[in-house]
């Protein structure tokens, strides 16, 4: 019996221990979206990334013109041509849509790709200001609130000092 008090007086303290440690944790919070959107960089990442979806689009828009131009022609002219010819010019039509297809894929890719090289490094630059402004105000933990669900109710909000930080 007396050591099973032990134990237990042990165990409070072990948990008060670790409550008391807790406690003295300093949380702040930021929203990175919103940071990395006010970031300078981030709008000329942006604005090189239409660009290029521009381009795709013109490109792909012009593949298609020619894809319903050759359709209307040969709808035209299917029933002065035989059936030879005629199957010639399906077979014809399937590879400009095929074409078409892998255009779309190869662009999404390359643009998913060109996307990732444009934001990582912003998205990195972002994290070490956050981590860097956080040493400094002595936080452990910066909880970011972006699209997380956390609702912060207490703790400073530093999206303001990192901002300074990056000088925007």
């Amino acid at each position: 019996m007396k050591q099973f008090k032990s134990l237990i007086v042990a165990l409070v303290m072990i948990v008060g221990a670790t409550s008391f440690v807790n406690a003295q944790s300093k949380i702040a919070h930021i929203n990175s979206q919103e940071l990395v959107a006010s970031m300078p960089e981030m709008r000329a990442a942006q604005s090189q990334l239409e660009k290029v979806q521009k381009t795709y689009e013109v490109e792909l828009k012009t593949l298609n013109d020619e894809f319903n131009a050759t359709v209307t022609k040969y709808d035209g002219e299917a029933s002065s041509k035989t059936q030879e010819e005629n199957a010639k010019r399906v077979q014809e039509v399937q590879e400009l849509q095929n074409r078409i297809n892998d255009f779309r894929q190869t662009a999404l890719k390359d643009l998913e790709q060109k996307q990732n090289d444009l934001f990582k490094p912003i998205i990195e630059k972002a994290r070490k200001a956050i981590q860097k402004v956080g040493r400094a105000q002595g936080y452990q933990y910066v909880i970011d609130v972006a699209g997380s669900g956390v609702i912060p109710f207490e703790g400073p909000d530093l999206l303001a000092a990192v901002k300074k930080e990056l000088g925007i």
